[in-house]
């Protein structure tokens, strides 16, 4: 198994939230292998119904081995949200701890339910990282395939073009269509390959309306369900004394590589070096990468991008409690040179308390006008990542 960065506090119950396939029943499996638990696992229909008719049932169960009973591990919670109410009500009065996984926060907000108020800790889980990969990382086939855990029990290409495509196919029936969150799917369904096709770009509401045959509102409540079913997240405009200069709308970025190329159809088609997609790619995950690793370090980094009137653009922006504000541009090219770096240099100027950042795939270390160009690794250590 490889080892996750993710540490939850083994003394307090928690939330445990990430998209679907990206390991937190395994996880979980390790975390508890030697701890005595009750396992409730919503995915199976016959255990959803079960406490979806008589919540209560979860007390009974826990009162009947109170004991030696250390958790209690209900898995896709979201599935029935008034067992928190059960759980809420255990934790009130018993020493008992829980872990709560879900891949879906919108059906737990739409229905109001108690989220424990706080008597349980938050944490997200993602697809690997390149640190917790170590030498079985591949910057390829990451950029292709993306890193959801499967793929590393998978032998092939094909196996992993298959999974992916089942993967989204999976997230469209399960996610969406099954839990009631949209009413049309082919609508959705369209949506999903144009957001692909447009990941990473400032969010056009009014194209991609025109696109999918939907209204604005449609368009706009179908980003809201990306998000809350953990698929994807919004990059805000940056905000400071400039923001008058400002382009307004956000960027949205899907939460991997491989899903994207999979929603896009281009699993087939190879993404080679030196071209504008395998740029667009390498962005992409360096982006996403510091956004999980600033999770599980509990970085209260906040993340936004620029893009300015005048033409000033910049990949990733971000505030850093008590340390400088880090301006970063993303290229993959393997030599940086000063033309590459010119827009950061000047806007750098524009904002004193900063420092500025070049990452790519350069393996030479260099400072240029006042920007650190560094390999995309190193760098985002710099990060205090």
């Amino acid at each position: 198994m490889i080892p996750r960065l993710i540490s939850p506090l083994p003394g307090h119950s928690f939330f445990l939230f990430g998209a679907r396939g990206t390991g937190k029943s395994t996880f979980l499996d390790e975390f508890f292998k030697d701890s005595t638990t009750i396992w409730i696992d919503l995915l199976d229909p016959e255990q959803e119904d079960r406490y979806a008719r008589n919540p209560s049932e979860l007390r009974q169960q826990i009162a009947a081995n109170r004991e030696s009973l250390e958790w209690v591990v209900i898995d896709e919670v979201q599935k029935v949200p008034k067992l928190l109410d059960v759980v809420h009500a255990v934790v009130e009065k018993e020493n008992i701890r829980f872990a709560l996984t879900g891949s879906s926060a919108r059906r737990l907000k739409k229905d109001t339910v108690n989220l424990l108020a706080g008597r349980a800790f938050v944490y997200n889980l993602f697809p690997f990282t390149h640190q917790e990969l170590g030498s079985n990382f591949d910057l390829d086939q990451a950029l292709q395939f993306g890193t959801l855990p499967t793929l590393f029990s998978l032998n092939n290409e094909k196996e992993y073009q298959t999974y992916l495509r089942a993967y989204s196919l999976t997230y469209l029936k399960e996610e969406v269509w099954a839990e009631h969150l949209i009413r049309k799917l082919d609508p959705f369904r369209r949506f999903l390959e144009i957001a692909a096709q447009s990941n990473g770009e400032i969010i056009n509401y009014s194209n991609i309306a025109a696109d999918v045959g939907a209204d604005h509102k449609t368009v706009a409540s179908y980003f809201e369900i990306l998000e809350d079913t953990l698929l994807g997240f919004v990059l805000e405009p940056f905000h400071h004394s400039l923001r008058k200069r400002q382009l307004k709308s956000p960027k949205f970025f899907f939460f991997d590589p491989g899903v994207v190329r999979a929603l896009t159809r281009m699993l087939t088609v190879a993404l080679k070096s030196k071209t504008y997609a395998y740029g667009r790619a390498f962005e992409h995950f360096v982006i996403v990468e510091i956004i999980r690793l600033s999770s599980y370090h509990q970085k209260d980094f906040r993340f936004s991008y620029l893009n300015t009137k005048d033409g000033v653009e910049i990949d990733l922006i971000v505030e850093r409690p008590g340390q400088r504000t880090a301006l970063i541009e993303i290229k993959s090219t393997t030599q940086v040179s000063e033309r590459d770096i010119r827009q950061l240099a000047r806007f750098k100027k524009d904002l004193p308390f900063s420092e500025a950042f070049c990452l790519s795939q350069d393996p030479v270390k260099k400072q240029i006008n006042g920007v650190l160009a560094l390999p995309w690794e190193e760098g985002i250590k710099a990060l205090g990542l």
